[in-house]
């Protein structure tokens, strides 16, 4: 097996990026919600004040092997704000593709978020995952992440499209 190496992502990996962004979205059976572009990835994750980072990993070829790197998953993130604990750190997405799952890479993905977290003072890392995914749960689990709604009840809501403009009055 070639190895992994996990990095910040660049500009020029945003085709990368939504090509695992539908990929995840595929497996979660929700492809049809996915209305994200290459360009507003490139805008959105690289302008001025970016409003998401991202690792990604590739897999680094042996020097017998004709093809170069080969980018095979993803952690997408951003900084969040606790009133009660502070600079907390989101991650939004987490992607392995199917083929590599089971190396540790999804492990070294989140690793990696935890230490960009700590290195900018956060006290948390979050993230959700969909109540069918047992083995995301449980990654998450043996790495030391609590279970928010088993142990606090906390759920998740979202206010989109119509029902957040009529919120706003428009």
């Amino acid at each position: 097996m070639a190895s992994v190496r996990i990095r910040e992502a660049e500009e020029g990996d945003c085709g990368d990026i939504l090509r695992l962004i539908r990929e995840l979205a595929e497996y979660e059976k929700l492809l049809d919600q996915v209305k994200i572009s290459e360009d507003a990835l490139r805008i959105d994750g690289f302008g001025e004040n970016p409003f998401y980072h991202c690792v990604i990993a590739e897999i680094l070829p042996a020097q017998d092997e004709p093809q170069g790197l080969h980018v095979v998953g993803y952690g997408l993130y951003y900084f969040t704000y606790s009133t009660w604990k502070g600079r907390n750190v989101y991650l939004e997405d987490i992607y392995v593709m199917p083929e590599y799952r089971g190396q540790g890479i999804g492990s070294k993905i989140i690793k990696k978020v935890a230490e960009v977290a700590l290195d900018k003072g956060c006290s948390q890392l979050r993230l959700a995952v969909l109540d069918w995914n047992k083995k995301a749960m449980d990654l998450y689990k043996a790495l030391g992440a609590q279970d928010l709604t088993e142990a606090e009840g906390w759920h998740s809501f979202r206010f989109e499209g119509e029902a957040m403009r009529k919120l706003a009055g428009r």
